[in-house]
């Protein structure tokens, strides 16, 4: 310095590393960022059994409002205007909540009620099945075990390669097509496509 004054050399130094600093803080940033959406990601896609179910909070804020009223007020939603009803791709259908595989593309069929029908889950331990007299109605309701989402219901028909159709809701579910199951974290479930 001369005589208290900032020589136009130091100006130059001086704005060189405020520069690396903006530009190492902009890093950070990024990468910041960068992890949270991964972390993100990894909490929406897959499934991991020991993850733990997210709040009602997470949940409402991830779901659209119809998705919500389905599976946490069980709601239903408007028949042949839905996602999945007539969805030939194959792949598994999981639940929207945890990613739980619970349907396979090779056992859903078309019923005609205008949303997906299924003659079988893909394990029956995966859903909790339970008496419902709402609306003055007798049915069985399908619940999601781990994750508690309505689902939809249960019952017989003839056309159902087992006798039962599970009528379940599209808001409640989400597809993973065969190509996307490996990148997805569902590879262990490819077998399940095979022709039987």
């Amino acid at each position: 310095m001369n005589g208290g004054r900032i020589t136009s050399e130091e100006k130059s130094t001086l704005s060189q590393y405020i520069a690396i600093a903006i530009a190492v803080l902009l890093t950070a940033v990024a990468i910041y960022f960068f992890l949270l959406a991964q972390k993100e990601k990894r909490e929406t896609t897959g499934f991991d059994p020991n993850r733990p179910v997210p709040s009602d909070a997470v949940i409402r804020g991830r779901l659209t409002p119809e998705q919500y009223s389905i599976v946490r007020q069980n709601g239903s939603e408007t028949p042949f205007q839905n996602a999945y009803w007539n969805n030939e791709r194959a792949g598994i259908y999981v639940d929207l909540i945890t990613g739980e595989p619970l349907f396979t593309s090779l056992d859903k069929y078309n019923s005609d009620l205008g949303i997906p029908a299924f003659s079988k889950p893909i394990s029956y331990d995966n859903l909790v099945e339970k008496p419902d007299n709402s609306d003055g109605m007798q049915r069985i309701e399908v619940r999601a075990k781990r994750s508690d989402a309505h689902l939809g219901y249960l019952e017989g028909d003839p056309k159902s390669p087992t006798g039962r159709r599970y009528s379940i809701y599209s808001g409640a579910l989400r597809f993973v097509s065969k190509e996307e199951m490996e990148a997805q974290g569902y590879k262990g479930y490819l077998t399940l496509l095979e022709k039987k």
